[in-house]
């Protein structure tokens, strides 16, 4: 097979090398847009990261397509409904992080009950007076989670060991895992209501595009704590702006905002702008966020850690491999 992988760095190179042996296998730095499918036409399986856009214009300039493999969970970058009456296979990653994940939910998590950004800071320009760094205890908090899949059952594996209460929604209840974890299930209006802290760990799908909007802001605690390791869309970042300003929300930690790819290059920032083609009022929403104290925003890297890219690796050649024999794995439908 003709293999092509986006969005590589120079070191993950090394992992793809045993394909060579049976396949034709090339690398680009770049991520997969429509503007530049054509120069892959050939390909007949691509591996792509979150940042490349595998729509019906790239899937146009590739004809010869037959496989699909993303080094992530979420697949919301790839029109899989198109790729379905293609004919081709998508595959994901699902296991290769849950624990690196929930880590870093905490990691955002401890810089905002401990003020850790701004402490480290004012160390920095030489001053050592805790005076107004005054943080909180985890310890007796209720931390509400959306979503328990593995990622949210790893969070909530952490959370008890720091000696929090949890609530938790999920359309699945997994009862068994509630009761080994000793957490309960409730209803969304519950667990918006009665959480000092909430983190999200649902796909991006059109169920949960603004999942966390106005109504959900208003149903909260004064003085929540917002956690997002999830995808930027399942939360409306305009209202989360104005729930900031109006102190609803105290704080927020977000590993993903929306339009990532666009504020990624500011080329496409600036072409977004000129031709009107994205939502101008999120972008600068985003922008806000960025900026504001009391928002922690790091830039989608809750997965990246040696070990997790690691398994993110091995596991896409095993998706490769694994197609190559007739048996495909992790594969991804429209209806997921």
């Amino acid at each position: 097979m003709n293999i092509v992988f986006f969005d590589v760095e120079k070191w993950e190179r090394d992992s793809f090398e045993a394909l060579r042996e049976k396949h034709t296998v090339s690398c680009a730095e770049e991520p997969l847009k429509a503007g530049n499918a054509g120069e892959y036409a050939a390909a007949e399986a691509i591996s792509v990261f979150i940042y490349s856009k595998v729509d019906r214009q790239a899937l146009d300039a590739m004809p010869d397509l037959k496989l699909i493999t993303s080094r992530s969970t979420g697949f919301d970058h790839i029109d899989i409904g198109e790729c379905e009456r293609r004919g081709i296979t998508v595959c994901n990653c699902p296991d290769y992080g849950e624990h690196t994940v929930a880590e870093h939910v905490f990691g955002l998590l401890l810089m905002i009950s401990h003020r850790l950004e701004e402490a480290v800071e004012r160390t920095r320009k030489g001053g050592f007076s805790p005076r107004g760094l005054q943080g909180f205890d985890l310890r007796g908090k209720t931390l509400g989670v959306v979503g328990t899949g593995d990622i949210g059952l790893a969070t909530i594996r952490i959370a008890r060991g720091f000696g929090m209460d949890v609530l938790a929604f999920d359309i699945k209840p997994d009862e068994t895992a509630a009761q080994d974890l000793e957490f309960e299930y409730v209803d969304m209006d519950q667990l918006l209501q009665d959480a000092d802290v909430i983190t999200l760990h649902v796909p991006a799908n059109p169920q949960t595009h603004h999942l966390i909007d106005a109504d959900a802001f208003a149903k909260m605690k004064d003085g929540v704590v917002l956690i997002n390791t999830a995808r930027g869309d399942v939360v409306d970042i305009r209202a989360l702006a104005r729930a900031l300003a109006e102190q609803k929300v105290a704080a927020a930690g977000l590993d993903v905002l929306p339009y990532e790819p666009v504020v990624r290059e500011e080329a496409e920032l600036l072409r977004s702008v000129y031709e009107e083609t994205e939502d101008l009022s999120s972008l600068l929403a985003n922008e806000v966020l960025v900026r504001m104290k009391n928002v922690v925003v790091t830039p989608h890297s809750a997965f990246n850690t040696r070990e997790a890219v690691q398994r993110i690796l091995d596991g896409t050649v095993e998706n490769i491999r694994r197609f190559v024999e007739g048996n495909p794995v992790n594969v991804v439908t429209d209806t997921q």
